[in-house]
C-alpha cells in the first residue's frame, strides 16, 4: 500500500507540475523520444557547420571523419542527461555551450585537436572576494587579499578565448556587489563564449541583468539553495537574509528573461531524510532549469575535514536518484541535475581539474588546477597568464580518475598549519612540493579512446 501511495502522489505532482508549467514554467526539458530528436538535430546541424572546414582545405576528408566521430563519441556520453531549453538554448551538460549558439560550435573545436592538448573548454574565475555571507562550505574562506586589477585578468580572457575556452563560470565573493568590474569582464567576452555567473542574489537588479544580457552570451545565474528551509539557509549561508535575497535575484532573473539555475551541497544524510526531494520541489517551484549537485569538498572552510565522506554505497544511491530525476516521465517538468559524481566518474570524465576541461582563476590572481585544490600555479599579477597555464598543462598532461582535492586536502591542511598561514592557496613554492608529486589516478576511459579515434 506505501508503494502505491508513493506512486499515486508522485503522479499528481506530475500533473500538478504540467499545469505549473503551462503557467509560469520558463524552459522545456527532452527526455526519451524527445532527447534522441535534439540529438539528431544536434549531428545534422554540427556536420553542416563543420562541412565547409573540408572545402576551404582546414581539415582534411579524413581528419574531419576522425572529428565527427570524436563528437558522436562525447554525445554518446549525454544521453542518461535531461536536455534543457531556455531563451538562450538548449543545455545538453551544465558546461557546455547552449545550442546553436556560436559558443556551442566554439566548444566543438576542443576535438579537433589532433596534434596538441586539447584545449580546454571551462575557466571560473572570481571578480571579487567581497562577500556579506559566511556559509559553512566556503572554498574561499581563506583566500583573502586585495582583488586583482582588472588589465591582467582581462588579458587572460581575451588569450584564453583565442585559444578554445567556450564557457566562462564567473563567481565572487558576490560579483553584484562589484557590478562595474562585472559589466566590464562579460562585456569583453564575446559570443565564442558562454557565461554564467554565480551569485546569492544581493546585488541583483532588473536593470543589472538587462544589461548584462544585451551581449546575447548570458546564459543564466546560478543561486545556492542548499536546502528547502529559509531559516536553514539563512544560518548555512550565515546572513539573515539570504532567502529573502535569494528569491528576490530570482523574481529579478525572470522578470529580465534570464534563466534560473541552482548549484545545491547536500550532504550524506540528505539523499536519505527528505532534503534532497524537498530541494527538487523548490527548485521546481522556483523555476529553475537546472541545478548543479554539489559533491561537499575537504577544501577552504572544510579543508581536511573527514566528516563530509560519501561511501560507494551512499554514492549509489545518489546516483540512483538523478538517474530517476534525469529520464523519468515522472519527473520530467523538474530542473535538469549536473551531478558532480558522475560527470566526474571514471566512465564520464574523471578529474578535469588543471585544464583538462576546467580550471580557475581566483580573485587575488592565482591560477588554481579547480576551485577545491587550494594550490597555485602561479599569479597573474607577477607573470604573464599564458606562461602559467602552459605551465600547468604540463603537470596535468593526462586527466586522471582521482579527486585530487580530496586525497590532498589532509597534506594542505598540514602544510597550511606547520607552516602558520592564514591564506590560501598554498603559496607556489609549498603548492611546487604537492603538484610534483601528484598522482592522478588512471586516464578515464572517454579519454583513452577519445584520443585514438
Amino acid at each position: 500500500m506505501k508503494t502505491k501511495t508513493t506512486i499515486i502522489d508522485k503522479l499528481h505532482s506530475c500533473i500538478r507540475g504540467i499545469f505549473h508549467k503551462m503557467k509560469t514554467q520558463p524552459f522545456k526539458t527532452y527526455i526519451g523520444l524527445p532527447r534522441k530528436g535534439m540529438d539528431l538535430r544536434i549531428k545534422i546541424s554540427t556536420f553542416l557547420h563543420f562541412l565547409p572546414y573540408v572545402f576551404s582545405g582546414k581539415l582534411s576528408p579524413r581528419l574531419f571523419w576522425r572529428f565527427l566521430k570524436r563528437l558522436l563519441y562525447f554525445l554518446s556520453k549525454m544521453e542518461k542527461n535531461k536536455y534543457v531549453k531556455t531563451t538562450h538554448g538548449t543545455k545538453i551538460n551544465l558546461y557546455v555551450p547552449a545550442f546553436p549558439n556560436k559558443a556551442f560550435f566554439h566548444a566543438c573545436q576542443k576535438v579537433m585537436e589532433f596534434k596538441d592538448k586539447m584545449p580546454s573548454v571551462t575557466c571560473l574565475i572570481s571578480v571579487t572576494s567581497a562577500c556579506r555571507y559566511h556559509c559553512e562550505h566556503c572554498y574561499q574562506r581563506l583566500d583573502k587579499g586585495k582583488d586583482v586589477d582588472l588589465e591582467p585578468l582581462k588579458k587572460s580572457i581575451v588569450w584564453l578565448q583565442d585559444h578554445g575556452l567556450a564557457f566562462f563560470n564567473i563567481e565572487g565573493g558576490e560579483p553584484f556587489l562589484v557590478y562595474p568590474r562585472l559589466k566590464e569582464i562579460c562585456s569583453l567576452i564575446d559570443s565564442r563564449s558562454e557565461i554564467l555567473i554565480n551569485s546569492t542574489g544581493d546585488g541583483i537588479t532588473v536593470e543589472r541583468l538587462t544589461e548584462l544580457k544585451k551581449n546575447g552570451n548570458l546564459m543564466g545565474i546560478m543561486f545556492s539553495l542548499h536546502t528547502d528551509s529559509p531559516e536553514k539557509l539563512n544560518a548555512f549561508m550565515g546572513h539573515e537574509n539570504a532567502w529573502s535575497n535569494l528569491e528576490k535575484g530570482i523574481e529579478a532573473c525572470h522578470q529580465a528573461g534570464v534563466a534560473v539555475t541552482f548549484n545545491s551541497c547536500l550532504m550524506v544524510e540528505d539523499f536519505y531524510n527528505g532534503t534532497f526531494e524537498r530541494v527538487m520541489e523548490r527548485a521546481k517551484d522556483f523555476g529553475g532549469s537546472l541545478i548543479q549537485l554539489i559533491k561537499p569538498k575537504p577544501a577552504g572552510a572544510w579543508l581536511g575535514s573527514e566528516s563530509i565522506n560519501f561511501k560507494p554505497e551512499d554514492l549509489a544511491i545518489v546516483r540512483e536518484k538523478v538517474m530517476d530525476y534525469n529520464n523519468l516521465q515522472v519527473f520530467r517538468n523538474y530542473p535538469a541535475i549536473a551531478p558532480m559524481i558522475i560527470d566526474e566518474d571514471n566512465e564520464h570524465f574523471g578529474c578535469t581539474a588543471g585544464g583538462t576541461d576546467r580550471f580557475y582563476i581566483n580573485a587575488k590572481g592565482d591560477v588554481q588546477p579547480c576551485e577545491f585544490l587550494n594550490v597555485s600555479f602561479g599569479n597573474i599579477t607577477r607573470e604573464p597568464f599564458e606562461d602559467i597555464y602552459n605551465r600547468m598543462r604540463k603537470t596535468f598532461q593526462e586527466p586522471g580518475n582521482c579527486w585530487l582535492c580530496e586525497k590532498y586536502s589532509p597534506q594542505i591542511s598540514k602544510m597550511l598549519q606547520e607552516n602558520q598561514l592564514s591564506t590560501l592557496p598554498l603559496p607556489e613554492d609549498l603548492s611546487l612540493q604537492i603538484i610534483e608529486n601528484l598522482e592522478k589516478g588512471e586516464v578515464p576511459e572517454f579519454y583513452k579512446k577519445v584520443v585514438k579515434i
